[in-house]
């Protein structure tokens, strides 16, 4: 029969309302706030808790938490480098992580010569006693020990530091490992809700991400709304990438479509797929009169931006590219197209299509930005001067349209 004031039975409760939050899909903050207050108020004297993690993300390659004894958790994330950091190859965790060892500790009261790791002896400088870490796997092959540390690279690695005058007591350290596996199952989970919702959102796009995960994934699963249209494509493009080496023109790609990203999101629009050089993005921000000001902000917002990043580039002696763009709203049907075994949430209809016959007058008409009628009295009255260009007979379109531009003057 457990004892009451045992260490496996005083981490129950700390157990239990760790399985509890990671079934209702806590974050990684929440877990490890409450994890590192619970610990303390079980009696365990902790100064210091840190948890560090591998990121499967575009922009960053691990993240990090740190909570401090009166000052809360903290939340970091590491870019990617080709060269581990000094700072990092001196960690006791990158030793667990790359040498024959499952856990390190020391009893920093009981050192007179400097630790060889330099953040332990700072943490004993700020008044840390006795440091312990380790790590835990996730998806290791069921032949290997899941509490080998060895493979954290796909788990976690963490540390604990004390307070107390004589550091932690073994009952301090059975308490930790009790709750260890638990503790890693949550964040297990908690990772890997994340890792879906940048994925998701980093190819998919915001909105289509957020969909999807939500649960529309059926083939055919469309909504009919009313929406702007905005077809973007870079100028001259196809020479350039001729011209120049594959890594040049992915570079100069990368450069021009972060532009066109950063200027969509910023004025609440949504990418909804790269087209080689082109872009398609949707601006569904509430009534159509709303979506056709912020999709006009947000052209005026990248002429702006363009030329910025065009003399930034001439002044660096790097190759140059202008763009078009083209404007229509209608009504599109967005959701799931495609196979079972392979969707595509993407959009169709006939505004799509007329959006691709506008882009295609511009050498024509000799304008950068083309925008239909459609759009123009949706957005009047606006903040943007609209010049008409003329109206035009588009394939496939019964009507004559009449479009515009953004008058620009010269600076």
């Amino acid at each position: 029969m457990t004892k009451p004031d045992s260490p496996t039975a005083k981490s129950h409760d700390l157990i239990d309302w760790l399985v509890t939050r990671g079934l209702e899909g806590a974050d990684k903050e929440e877990l490890l706030d409450g994890y590192c207050n619970q610990l303390v108020d079980l009696g365990v004297p902790l100064m210091r808790f840190h948890a560090a993690q591998p990121a499967l993300h575009p922009v960053y390659g691990g993240t990090g938490y740190s909570w401090y004894k009166g000052q809360g958790g903290d939340f970091q994330t590491f870019e990617y480098s080709e060269e581990p950091s000094e700072d990092w190859t001196q960690s006791p965790l990158y030793v667990i992580l790359n040498e024959d060892v499952d856990a390190i500790r020391e009893r920093l009261v009981d050192q007179n010569e400097p630790s060889r790791f330099p953040l332990l002896n700072e943490l004993r400088e700020n008044g840390a006693t006795d440091y312990f870490a380790t790590g835990i796997s996730f998806d290791v092959p069921s032949q290997t020990n899941p509490y080998d540390a060895k493979m954290a690279i796909d788990g976690v690695l963490m540390s604990w530091a004390s307070y107390a005058p004589e550091g932690f007591r073994d009952d301090d350290l059975e308490v930790i490992e009790t709750v260890l596996p638990h503790l890693g199952l949550a964040l297990k989970s908690a990772s890997n809700a994340r890792v879906s919702k940048d994925l998701m959102r980093v190819y998919l796009g915001r909105d289509a991400g957020q969909r999807v995960l939500s649960g529309e994934i059926r083939r055919g699963s469309l909504q009919q709304i009313d929406a702007v249209i905005w077809n973007f494509d870079l100028e001259g493009f196809t020479s350039l990438s001729e011209e120049l080496p594959g890594i040049e023109v992915i570079d100069i790609l990368n450069d021009y479509l972060a532009v066109v990203v950063d200027v969509v999101h910023q004025c609440d629009g949504n990418i909804l797929k790269f087209m080689g050089d082109g872009v398609m993005a949707m601006f569904d921000v509430g009534e159509i009169d709303a979506d056709a000001r912020a999709a006009l902000a947000a052209a005026t917002m990248l002429q702006e931006r363009m030329a910025e990043l065009n003399a930034k580039r001439k002044e660096n002696g790097q190759p140059v590219s202008n763009y078009t763009l083209a404007l229509h709203a209608g009504e599109i049907l967005y959701g799931n197209i495609g196979a079972d075994s392979r969707l595509d949430f993407t959009v169709i209809g006939p505004a799509v299509n007329q959006t691709s016959r506008i882009a295609g007058m511009h050498r024509s008409l000799g304008q950068r930005i083309l925008i239909s009628d459609d759009v123009a009295r949706a957005a009047h009255p606006c903040d943007h001067e609209l010049i008409s260009v003329g109206r035009y007979m588009l394939r496939g379109v019964p009507e004559p349209k009449e479009l515009f531009t953004v008058y620009s003057p010269a600076k």
